[in-house]
């Protein structure tokens, strides 16, 4: 299989998951009036879809490691057990963000539950695997939540109004990062592997991780659909089958990319050069990636006030040097 045998190559595999985990929420704008709960099922498809090929195409190739689907056979039931509680956490956390988002709105959802789930996320997983200078990786980690509070109130004075926070709001963002910040540490767990020397490739955990995924967003999402947090009225799953096919491809392709990004941090966090707190901490860079893509692509901000504009000259530069102190922290 292949996998980042440099630092240089492990960080762009990093840039990769922020690029990718940053950008697959552009497939929703493909799909107007399409409720996410419905939107949702096709994503989970592209993520499953994307794993398997990922694996037949990429984990089968070179000469590191074994090939995927041999080592899909002989994964060990504890590691194959933590990838799928892993994908089950982050789905439950994912669909939760949206709720939060939908529920008390960016200001709220993204610096309660994204800049919680890097905090938790950071410390958990360095704790399992402790690679890195913990000052320049826990200082970049703090600048990077300061840009995402940033990137926050850039939305709130953009709205003018912001929606109130309700305590609902406030517990959805809170339980979203908590589980966001919880799932990682299962995925580097399963990539350690047994204890006894054996341990899976990525691949194998990424289609893994994916199957646990899939079965946990069944009782999930239709739960989602009968009673959608926000308070709107329920989804009418008839609304699935009547749905234009590319609103369908649509959501695979957000999957897709989604676990393009998520094979590139598993390869990342594998890498001893790096580890998984600092893989996973760049790759919630995402957050302001998808800044990125509504200030300069959707002109989100187009005519917003000088003060919004403030905070986000502010928030990408916290970003920029957090970023660039997390991806030092392995060098020293």
């Amino acid at each position: 299989m292949l996998v980042p045998e440099t630092y240089g190559a492990a960080l762009c595999l990093m840039i990769l998951t922020m690029l990718c985990w940053g950008s697959w929420a552009n497939t929703l704008k493909l799909c107007p009036k399409y409720r996410f709960q419905l939107f949702y099922w096709d994503y989970c498809i592209g993520m499953a879809l994307g794993a398997v090929f990922w694996g037949l195409t990429a984990g089968s190739m070179g000469h590191a490691g074994v090939p995927f689907l041999a080592d899909v056979r002989q994964m060990a039931a504890g590691p194959m057990l933590d990838a799928m509680i892993g994908g089950a956490i982050f789905n439950v956390a994912n669909l939760l963000l949206v709720a939060a988002i939908d529920v008390a709105g960016l200001a709220v959802a993204f610096p309660v539950g994204i800049g919680l789930a890097l905090v938790i996320g950071a410390i958990s997983n360095y704790v399992i695997k402790p690679v890195g200078n913990p000052l320049l990786l826990f200082g970049g980690v703090a600048l990077v939540v300061v840009a995402i509070v940033l990137d926050a109130a850039a939305y709130r004075a953009r709205e003018g109004t912001a929606k109130a926070a309700t305590a609902r709001g406030i517990v959805i963002s809170l339980a979203c990062g908590v589980l966001m910040g919880c799932f990682y540490p299962f995925v580097a767990r399963a990539l350690n592997g047994d204890g006894q020397g054996h341990a899976p490739g990525p691949y194998a955990v990424t289609l893994f991780f994916m199957a646990g995924l899939l079965i946990s967003c069944v009782p999930a999402n239709l739960l989602l659909m009968k009673k959608p947090l926000d308070g709107s009225a329920p989804v009418d799953g008839a609304d699935y089958g009547r749905a234009p096919m590319s609103w369908h491809l649509a959501g695979a392709l957000g999957g897709a990319i989604w676990c393009t990004g998520g094979v590139a941090n598993f390869l990342a966090s594998g890498a001893h050069l790096v580890g998984p707190a600092v893989s996973y901490s760049i790759g919630q860079g995402a957050t302001m990636v998808s800044a990125c893509w509504g200030v300069f692509v959707w002109r989100e901000f187009a005519g917003a006030s000088r003060k919004a504009s403030m905070f986000l000259v502010l928030m990408f530069l916290f970003f920029v040097v957090g970023l660039g102190a997390v991806a030092l922290a392995p060098l020293n």
